[in-house]
């Protein structure tokens, strides 16, 4: 009998940098470390898209698509692989599907191999634009399951998600477990239907080791079926960050597995990430408490990173005092709400709403613009219906939209961003970095102009001299 092959997608460029020190990875910390990257043999390498886009123009002062095609260069053997939010791209509101189309098409043609496609409520039709482009482009559309628990998400309900995945010709799928809630038999039930249901399609698992299950969770998925899983290089591993990859591939190989990786070569990249971890555990970028375990999420599931926003909420308003109420009443919105996954952005809606809820002591009296914009349709379908009531509340004798919001969207936004940015806009992605985030991008626009002055004034001193 063969041995099976079962690929490790290395995360520490992205999910991992973002779940334990908030993407402050800059590119310069990377280029060191890509050649041995490349040859390790992974899957697919994570290094684009989620927060990296945002962080990199807001803190970094780095342009993420030049970022993207130095990543590129370096490593010219290994399939570059970014996290798309389907009609939201990279922010927190849907686009035109024209924006998407282009954004897509501009990742794809600055080095990405694989776009790994998901929405917040699952809704497929949020998801269809984004694959139809990645196919188009050339590159691997990795459809994806937000992995949540509730009444209405069901091994059927997945399943047939995953279906329509396959319909519209997804190149893989994938179970994206982003609060590392999924247990070992979970993830074993769930590998099991999707492979019997869509064999020919490769499936990826997603975790975090949040709660502590995520070794056990990819050993009885592998065990299922899963053909490629998420992990970490070992200084960025652990926590809110995913299982570490050194270990795994160790554990797989022992057990017969085959993940084409040189296991010297991953000794080697951890010990370069050694010192850089550390640097940010003395400077408080990394707070050791994320590298810890935390099983309450198994109770609550509520993310980490969305009980930091709460805590954070909370203390601006000087009400800590109510954080244990605010937890319990974040599942009571979420059922309100039709169980929306919680995952950006609706992980923030539901929270913000829970604080809103109470801080007034009255359930919906303060409602954010978001959660109307939610109850009109403006995220897409929900899990299962909102309730009347709180439909009631929330939009009085409005009614929610019935067609697909990006369908409302005017058609014109880049030729419109085009234009108000001017000669300030160098090239397409730029104006795609605009559209996505304004007030950063022109911020990093006018930057990078005073910089590019400082240079010629230079060169025309140096000359003159």
């Amino acid at each position: 009998m063969a041995t099976r092959q079962v690929g490790l997608t290395e995360t520490v460029l992205r999910d991992a940098g973002q779940s334990l020190i908030a993407t402050r990875l800059p590119y310069d910390k990377m280029e060191p470390i890509l050649d041995k990257l490349d040859s390790a043999g992974f899957y697919s390498l994570e290094c684009w898209g989620g927060a990296t886009f945002d962080v990199c123009l807001r803190y970094l002062n780095e342009d993420p698509w030049e970022r993207l095609r130095k990543l590129r260069a370096g490593l010219p053997n290994t399939k570059l692989q970014m996290l798309l939010r389907g009609q939201n791209i990279l922010g927190y509101k849907h686009y035109s599907d024209d924006v998407v189309r282009r954004f897509v098409r501009a990742s794809v043609r600055n080095g990405i191999d694989i776009i790994r496609i998901f929405d917040a409520l699952n809704d497929v039709d949020n998801l269809r634009v984004a694959i139809e482009e990645t196919l188009a482009a050339g590159a691997m559309a990795s459809g994806t399951i937000s992995y949540t628990t509730s009444p209405v998400h069901t091994l059927d309900a997945y399943v047939a998600m995953v279906k329509e995945l396959q319909a519209m010709g997804v190149s893989s799928i994938c179970i994206k477990d982003m609060s590392g809630i999924m247990t070992p038999n979970s993830a074993y039930d769930l590998v099991s239907a999707i492979k019997d249901a869509v064999p020919e399609l490769p499936l990826v698992v997603h975790t975090h080791s949040t709660t502590g299950t995520g070794f056990m969770t990819y050993l009885k998925a592998v065990e299922a079926g899963a053909d490629v899983i998420d992990t970490a290089i070992s200084p960025f591993s652990g926590g809110t960050s995913q299982p570490t990859t050194e270990t795994m591939a160790v554990t797989l190989r022992e057990l017969g597995y085959d993940t084409g990786l040189n296991e010297h070569v991953l000794y080697e990249i951890a010990d370069y990430f050694k010192p850089i971890r550390n640097a940010y555990i003395d400077d408080g970028t990394l707070n050791p408490i994320a590298l810890t375990t935390d099983a309450s999420c198994l109770e609550h599931q509520i993310p980490g990173g969305m009980l930091s926003n709460l805590l954070s909420q909370l203390k601006m308003m000087n009400a800590l005092d109510k954080y244990d109420e605010a937890l319990k009443e974040t599942p009571r919105v979420r059922e309100d709400l039709g169980f929306p996954p919680l995952v950006t952005p609706t992980s923030q809606i539901v929270g913000n709403q829970a604080v809103n809820n109470v801080l007034a002591g009255e359930r919906y009296k303060n409602v954010s613009n978001e959660v109307k914009g939610y109850c009109r349709g403006e995220y897409g379908k929900t899990p299962a219906p909102i309730k009347p009531e709180i439909l009631q509340k929330v939009l009085g004798d409005e009614q929610p939209m019935t067609q697909r919001y990006a369908d409302t969207l005017p058609t014109d936004i880049f030729e419109k961003a085009e234009a108000e940015l001017g000669d300030r806009a160098t090239c397409e992605e730029d104006v795609l970095s605009y559209i996505a985030f304004p007030q950063v991008a022109e911020k990093f626009f006018a930057d990078r102009k005073e910089a590019q002055e400082r240079v010629v004034a230079y060169s025309i001193k140096k000359v003159e001299e």
